[in-house]
């Protein structure tokens, strides 16, 4: 899949922050880098200053802003993406005092969703986080709201949507939020039909870019795009995973997560994340080979304590283990697993090790069916394992391994031990 492009040439864009010291910037900006590759843009320079709190007006200081006009002019940028998110009034002063667009780390998120959405539900969600992102910022644009497809930060709902007045939008925004609604009802009862059916579920979660859709493919034979870029699986993907008992589970890949993913967007993309809330074990893969291995384990840990997961079973599943060159170096954390979703290494210890934590859902039993319920008797031969059976005086007595669902449709007839 090549970079999302709306010109004919990347946008060239600079990158900046200020360094608080509140997180590592050089790593923060390694990600900002990647997002804006993902997004189309070519990124020429990165810029940082230190400070201990962004300036009001413009986020960096005055002077260092002077010096991004002057290089931005000799270098034919076309964008400044900011890895912070900025309010209204600083992005039109900074737009004002360099003549370039300006967008920060939450319009770049966007911009990448809604390419990426494709189901309705993530389309419908993305439109509705750009509208309520958008909708404080709209006072003073100007002639740039009707720059239509004007590159990075404009895509989604369409620059046509936000040349109607607040009002127009605000009444968009709840006419989404109820279609959201309804297929969010939807899918919870999609899930309940899960339960109801006793379809057991295991979740892909964890940070973007480490291998989730190519664990899924290897798994299930799925089929899903898998590429080196950040956020290319939006929507959830499910499909059957056959353990190495024979008993049959549904996997579900989930949206990739980021340090500083800003809280509002964590809302706006919950549905996709509330599959692992309500999944059975939860399989949160890491890019072993990473140098923010650790880190990355943290900010799942984090969302996962959110969205109130920690009560189920969690597998960290190291993946890229092949790249690591001392194991020793890679962080243990709770239940743990080193595979390589690519070659395969490690695939059949992790499904062994699925199979252990999954609570069983089949158990040995004794009945006694009167024979008007020979149905029953049938459908134990066909779907359980048969050890013993007996025809007596008040029916047939069998002693079998049967589904936990059949014994408890069935438990007037069981004997107790």
């Amino acid at each position: 899949m090549e970079n999302i492009e709306n010109d004919e040439r990347a946008e060239r864009a600079v990158l900046v922050n200020i360094d608080t010291g509140e997180y590592d910037v050089d790593s923060s900006f390694d990600e900002l880098s990647e997002l804006a590759e993902t997004a189309g843009a070519e990124v020429v320079a990165v810029m940082s200053q230190k400070r201990d709190t962004p300036n009001a007006a413009t986020f960096v200081g005055r002077g260092r802003l002077e010096e991004l006009r002057v290089y931005c002019a000799d270098n034919d940028i076309d964008l400044l993406i900011f890895d912070s998110e900025l309010t209204p009034s600083q992005q039109r002063n900074i737009e004002e005092l360099t003549d370039v667009r300006v967008i920060d780390r939450t319009t770049l998120i966007l911009d990448i969703f809604a390419a990426h959405a494709r189901s309705g539900e993530g389309k419908l969600q993305v439109e509705i986080a750009q509208l309520k992102y958008t909708l404080p910022r709209l006072g003073g644009k100007g002639v740039q709201l009707s720059r239509l497809g004007g590159g990075i930060g404009t895509r989604g709902p369409g620059e046509t949507k936000l040349e109607t007045d607040k009002r127009h939008i605000r009444r968009r925004i709840k006419k989404l939020e109820d279609e959201l609604e309804a297929l969010k009802k939807r899918r919870s009862l999609m899930r309940e039909r899960r339960v109801k059916d006793r379809v057991t579920t295991a979740a892909i979660v964890g940070y973007t870019n480490a291998g989730k859709s190519t664990l899924m493919n290897a798994l299930t034979n799925a089929d899903v795009l898998a590429e080196d870029k950040l956020f290319v699986t939006l929507d959830p993907t499910a499909r059957a995973l056959t353990l190495p008992s024979g008993r049959k589970i549904m996997l579900i890949d989930t949206v990739g997560l980021i340090r500083r993913l800003p809280h509002h967007l964590v809302e706006a993309f919950l549905s996709t994340l509330e599959e692992a809330a309500a999944a059975d074990v939860i399989l949160n893969v890491c890019d072993a080979s990473s140098d923010e291995c650790a880190e990355h384990l943290r900010v799942t840990d984090e969302i996962l304590t959110e969205l109130e997961c920690t009560d189920k079973p969690i597998i960290s599943v190291m993946n890229k283990c092949d790249l690591v060159k001392d194991a020793a170096d890679i962080p243990a954390v709770g239940k743990s697993v080193m595979i390589s979703a690519l070659n395969g290494y490690g695939l059949q210890k992790l499904l062994d090790m699925i199979e252990s934590v999954l609570p069983p859902t089949r158990r040995e039993a004794e009945f006694l069916f009167p024979y008007s319920l020979s149905s029953a008797v049938a459908e134990l031969h066909r779907d359980g394992a048969v050890s013993i059976e007996e025809y007596r005086e008040e029916g047939v007595y069998l002693k079998a391994v049967a589904d936990i669902s059949f014994i408890d449709r069935y438990k007037n007839c069981l004997i107790p031990k």
